[in-house]
């Protein structure tokens, strides 16, 4: 009778260790799955994120309905330069209730063409109701610089929705859409230029960049970073920010609206007014 128990007691042991066996091997395989599904989701999340990045940036041009005015030449100021300040809190930053955003209508054939003068400095100013955002223009991007002096002079960002803004992987800030939904431009476009290498951090914090719907489209639309950030190296680099970005990282600490990671700050930053100043290096 022993003996027979003991058979029995062994066939249990022997079953419930197989039981254990299975089971180890299953929770490993699962574990191995999520593993895999966890490194696919990010692979989509921030690959998707580049490719929506560039599909949204879609700067359509409908036909121009006028042209450049004689007027839209840079303002002169004696104002000096300012370089970042790594004081810079976000925290310190305040925000009064955002304007309603208005739509611009206007669009034209071309900018006016204005050389950028080699001994000059320009800036372009963007007032908000989060505070000024200063960004010192980058010679090395003549067309695109022209162009977006020759808007502001405009008035084409007046009154203009910062309408997007990307927490994950991408630490952008965009704003410039004539209908403050991503859609429209001035009716024209600007060639690509001081593209940066294809590279780690190639768009580093601070950087002001040109959106755009592929190569050769950028218009209006364009997009400050906060954050240092990867991107493919095909979006013009146009002006670096020299004041203000605590601005844009006040605007980035409040998140997306609905909680995602890219989509309408939940913080509304509108452009009050933009305005543009020359300084004439001296020596």
């Amino acid at each position: 009778m022993s003996s027979s128990n003991k058979r029995e007691r062994d066939v249990a042991r022997a079953k419930y260790e197989r039981q254990q066996a299975r089971r180890s091997e299953r929770q490993a395989a699962t574990k191995r799955r999520n593993q895999v599904i966890a490194v696919v989701a990010t692979v989509v999340v921030l690959g998707g994120g580049v490719a929506a990045w560039a599909f949204a940036n879609r700067d359509t041009t409908p036909e121009p309905i006028a042209s450049p005015s004689a007027s839209a030449s840079p303002s002169a100021s004696s104002t000096e330069s300012s370089s970042p300040s790594p004081s810079d809190s976000a925290s310190q930053v305040t925000c009064t209730d955002a304007p309603e955003p208005t739509t611009k209508t206007d669009t034209w054939t071309a900018p006016p063409g204005y050389p950028l003068k080699p001994a000059s400095e320009y800036f372009i100013e963007l007032q908000t109701n989060c505070g000024t955002i200063d960004i010192q223009v980058e010679q090395a991007a003549p067309e695109t610089a022209d162009s977006m002096i020759f808007l502001a002079n405009q008035g084409f960002y007046t009154d203009s929705s910062c309408f997007r803004l990307t927490t994950q992987g991408l630490f952008v800030l965009q704003c410039g859409s004539p209908t403050n939904n991503g859609q429209g431009g001035p009716g024209y476009t600007v060639p690509d230029e001081n593209l940066p290498a294809d590279s780690e951090n190639n768009y580093p914090a601070g950087t002001v960049a040109m959106a755009n719907a592929g190569p050769g489209t950028a218009g209006s639309q364009f997009f400050i970073v906060y954050e240092d950030t990867t991107l493919p190296p095909n979006y013009t680099i146009w002006g670096t920010v020299v004041s203000g970005l605590d601005v844009v990282r006040h605007v980035a600490e409040q998140g997306v609206q609905g909680g995602g990671a890219d989509g309408a700050p939940a913080q509304p930053i509108v452009i009050t007014k933009a305005t543009t100043r020359e300084t004439t290096q001296v020596g």
